[in-house]
């Protein structure tokens, strides 16, 4: 039923943690982004930022032909308003998975991102920089950490597609610097997804390619780092 455009990092793990807690059928279709596959045209025509991951919905909910989707956030909303699950109807409820939801997209996951990019990869260590981001992780790990005392789910009582969300940019807190034992709240959230059956599926269905292909080879970066309008100009 739906074809996934994926690779094993956190905004593709966002994606398999919902279809393994949903139970969809999907089909990964692996999009190698150290070899450049997310620039073949195919994959363009679905994800025009050239970034994976992107879902292809075979039996969208009209009836009608296949739907494409790109950008994590936007594929978690619609699988979620496919399903029905992980996503309140109740107004309220419902503005508050987005709101977070968008937190993550806006703020957790580029300032992360930043951490990543400065801490293990840039060619030139800058301190500035490393700082700059090290230290805003850290004020946003504590605003999750906040957010969870007394909540089981970040959004309350029920598991909702902004856990899916944040969780995967969580896992790699070691690189990021961040120290789990800091955020107790954030820390017994982060075992309990960690924990479900569903999580463990789908990073296993990471790790098997993760294990075929590395992610990050130094060609590789030239293709992660280096990119400009020419890479996805018609």
């Amino acid at each position: 039923m739906i074809d996934l455009y994926y690779w094993p990092t956190p905004n593709g793990h966002k994606i398999t943690m919902f279809l393994e807690e949903a139970g969809l059928d999907y089909t990964i279709h692996p999009v190698d982004i150290s070899a450049g596959d997310q620039f073949k045209p195919d994959f363009l025509a679905m994800s025009p930022n050239n970034r994976m991951p992107a879902i292809l919905d075979r039996a969208p909910a009209d009836g009608g032909e296949p739907i494409s989707v790109f950008e994590s956030g936007a594929i978690l909303t619609y699988l979620a308003e496919k399903t029905g699950k992980f996503l309140p109807t109740d107004v309220r409820q419902r503005k508050t998975v987005l709101e977070w939801l968008f937190w993550q997209v806006g703020g957790l996951g580029p300032m992360a991102g930043q951490n990543h990019h400065f801490v293990q990869y840039a060619p030139e260590r800058i301190p500035y920089a490393m700082d700059r981001y090290v230290k805003e992780t850290n004020r946003l790990y504590g605003v999750l950490n906040k957010r969870l005392a007394g909540r089981a789910f970040i959004a309350g009582d029920a598991l909702s597609i902004a856990d899916m969300a944040c969780y995967p940019w969580i896992v790699p807190h070691e690189r990021q610097q961040q120290d789990l034992n800091d955020f107790p709240e954030l820390k017994r959230w982060f075992e309990a997804i960690k924990a479900r059956p569903a999580t463990v599926r789908a990073y296993e269905k990471g790790a098997a390619l993760s294990a075929s292909r590395p992610t990050v080879t130094e060609q590789g970066k030239s293709i992660l780092f280096g990119q400009t309008a020419a890479n996805v100009k018609g």
